[in-house]
Parts: C-alpha cells; sequence; structure tokens
C-alpha cells in the first residue's frame, strides 16, 4: 500500500472495483484515511454526523481513531491522564466501499485521501488514482489488540538542558538540569550537584518538575 493524494478525482464509477475487494453490506471492511495533521477529532465528528445527514449508515458503520493510553507530566510534576494517537495523520472506517459511500468519506472536509495502492495514468505525465484498500484482518486485530493491552504511555515536554528540580526521593529539592531524556522508559538523566560535584542520577518523570 501508498500513502498518496489523489489529484485525478477518481471515483468507483470512472473504474470499478474487483468484486472481492467489495464486502457485503451487512460486514463492511476497514479503511485507513489520511487527513489533515492534527484534524482526526475533527474528521471524525464531521464524517459521523455526515452519515446521519445523507442517511448512509447502512454503507458506513464506524470510524475509530486508535489510541492509547497515556499520562502527561506537567510542568508541577503532576501527572494528567491523556491518550495519544497510535498514527497520527489516520482515522479508520469500517465501511462497505462502494461509490457513494467513498464520495461521502473523500468529500468530508479535511481528508486527504484513502490509503491505497497508485493506480498509473494510461495517458499523460500525471499521477493516477489511489485505489482504497481494506486493511487485512489481521492489520485490524493487531492495531485494536495494541490499543487494548498496551501499557500507559508516560509523555514530558522536559528536554536536554532544561533546568529542574527534584520533587521526590531520595534526591528531593535539589536543582539540576536534563542531559537525556528517554520517553520508552518514562526515565531522565540529570546533572545534580552533590557534595559541590555535579553527577547524573537517573530519576521518574514524576519526580521532577521544570523549573521556569
Amino acid at each position: 500500500m501508498t500513502f498518496a493524494s489523489d489529484e485525478s478525482g477518481y471515483s468507483p464509477e470512472q473504474e470499478s472495483l474487483d468484486q472481492e475487494s467489495v464486502t457485503p453490506v451487512n460486514q463492511g471492511r476497514w479503511y485507513a484515511v489520511q487527513v489533515a495533521s492534527g484534524c482526526e477529532k475533527r474528521v471524525k465528528a464531521t464524517l459521523e454526523q455526515r452519515i446521519q445527514t445523507l442517511d448512509i449508515g447502512d454503507r458506513i458503520f464506524q470510524i475509530e481513531i486508535p489510541q492509547v493510553a497515556a499520562v502527561k507530566i506537567r510542568k508541577d510534576g503532576k501527572r494528567m491522564p491523556t491518550e495519544e494517537k497510535i498514527f497520527p495523520g489516520y482515522v479508520l472506517v469500517k465501511m462497505a466501499m462502494d461509490d457513494e459511500s467513498w464520495q461521502v468519506v473523500k468529500n468530508t472536509p479535511h481528508v486527504i485521501n484513502f490509503v491505497g495502492a497508485e493506480q498509473k495514468r494510461s495517458y499523460g505525465r500525471g499521477r493516477g488514482h489511489v485505489k482504497p484498500m481494506p486493511l487485512s484482518p489481521s492489520e485490524v486485530q493487531r492495531i485494536f489488540k495494541q490499543r487494548q493491552d498496551s501499557e500507559p504511555v508516560v509523555k514530558t515536554s522536559l528536554a536536554p538542558g532544561e533546568k529542574i528540580e527534584v520533587i521526590s526521593g531520595p534526591f528531593k529539592d535539589f536543582d539540576g538540569e536534563v542531559i537525556e531524556v528517554s520517553p520508552e522508559r518514562s526515565k531522565l538523566k540529570a546533572l545534580l550537584s552533590i557534595f559541590g560535584r555535579d553527577t547524573p542520577v537517573e530519576l521518574e518523570f514524576n519526580q521532577v518538575r521544570k523549573l521556569s
């Protein structure tokens, strides 16, 4: 599959989809749709409204933004529950693909294109259209299993060179400077002045707060 923009105004009326790729209406298939950065929730809400307004709920069944639980560490060191997108810039749509359902999704504001296979033009130099390709059952299972089974991701805005204060643990009340951040481990290293000597110390994200 390729991530490409559709510059030719592709429509299933111009080139019909393979019959094998069209699932019966009562089942539907999952498709990945590329959207403008930061507009995932807006696209989801707009598309859900369009489904009701255009009475096409029998062909577009579900819209999802795959996310995992996350914890954001605020400047004061407090933990704030949040969510993090698994695939920023994409939404998943479960639908029965035909011309009308394709048009409804494709013409939703901030939608860029379906993810699919780019079909070359038979003439001219322009790019061809993108034929939407459904996700495989194993891809769908992996995506939703990741959302259910993943441990909360801990996020911090701290970066090397920033000044911090330790607010808990054995080094409480020490000031220091961040020298390394490890988001995957929810830890950082900082230089703390201990007995007059700069000493690297590993700390949890929630053990420190950023100094203004």
